[in-house]
């Protein structure tokens, strides 16, 4: 196992980014494809083909997941992915042609790098051509590239934060996530319960802690529209359409133990569900491991930013503030 999505068998991952203008985009790429379920928490969301993962719906597998910075803009990445698959003979069967089927979701990161600049069609092909079954990056690549967390008091405070992955296996059984983490919330040690990133209070040196600013009734929260956590949870199982949703359902969890506040009306928090299907399972147990693999990959992709564009990073605070709150 190397606590990565890419441990479930049929799972490929890629990257694309733009270091300079601070934004980036990931696929995970099913090309056999696998059921999939959705479940989007956020008030703010970015999203395409999410309907189509409704239980009542046609299209029983998807063939990638596309994650992105860029905002709305950056939904134009998934063309790229289209094109990747399309020319691999991989989608969805109609009379006229095979349709790949990828779902997505976007994060804001124009406030950090330059905002002109966002994942596009070319960045998303480029994601695609750069999928392996064994990729383990994290941190400042594809959709985490540009993301920031604790935005309470706005961009000038938030520090940096990144793409995560983990994975578990219990017996056969394998649950995996992947994550890029850009909340407006601090993060939180799942292990201690401390705050490790987050909003910086006014002199830079600790933590301003976004539930006791929400508990004095500050600040105004038009400040802060600049958020949205996004990841996918994966696994060997065999789950139906329901029960893929119900396991991204139970997969938010995890982004409550590690994120504080979560799920406000300025995140678009979504996390998707794969499952590719090869051995059988209890939903309530891959729903728990879910959220547990989906908690660790927040913290991991958060403690692997470098900083970037003045937001500091987990590891530089750390070295120098050691007893920081």
């Amino acid at each position: 196992m190397l606590n990565s999505i890419t441990d479930i068998e049929g799972i490929k991952v890629g990257h694309a980014q733009d270091l300079e203008a601070a934004t980036g985009c990931t696929v995970v790429l099913c090309e056999e494809g696998a059921t999939a379920g959705v479940d989007v928490r956020g008030g703010a969301p970015g999203t395409r083909e999410t309907d189509l993962m409704n239980p009542s719906n046609l299209v029983e597998k998807v063939h990638a997941i596309y994650l992105s910075g860029g905002s709305a803009f950056g939904l134009d990445g998934a063309s790229g992915v289209m094109q990747f698959l399309e020319e691999r003979g991989i989608g969805f069967e109609t009379a006229a042609a095979k349709v790949p089927i990828v779902p997505g979701a976007v994060l804001y990161d124009l406030s950090i790098g330059n905002p002109k600049v966002r994942p596009d069609k070319a960045m998303g092909y480029e994601a695609c051509l750069n999928a392996s079954d064994e990729n383990t990056l994290i941190g400042n690549v594809g959709a985490g590239t540009g993301a920031t967390v604790g935005k309470i008091l706005g961009d000038e405070y938030s520090m940096k934060g990144g793409l995560g992955n983990a994975s578990v296996q219990v017996g056969e059984l394998k649950v995996a996530a992947i994550v890029a983490v850009n909340c407006l919330g601090d993060i939180i040690d799942i292990e201690t319960g401390e705050i490790i990133a987050g909003a910086l209070n006014k002199n830079k040196n600790g933590f301003a802690n976004t539930m006791k600013l929400l508990q004095m009734g500050m600040p105004n929260p038009s400040v802060f529209a600049t958020n949205t956590t996004i990841g996918v949870v994966a696994t060997n199982a065999k789950l139906t359409k329901s029960a893929a949703n119900r396991v991204a359902f139970m997969a938010h969890d995890g982004y409550a133990r590690a994120i504080n506040p979560v799920h406000t009306m300025f995140d678009g928090d979504t996390i998707f569900c794969l499952a590719t299907g090869k051995v059988d399972a209890d939903i309530s147990i891959v729903g728990a491991l879910a959220a547990d693999v989906m908690a660790r990959a927040i913290i991991r992709g958060v403690k692997a930013a470098k900083s970037l564009y003045g937001r500091i990073c987990y590891e530089e605070f750390r070295a120098l503030y050691k007893n920081f709150e």
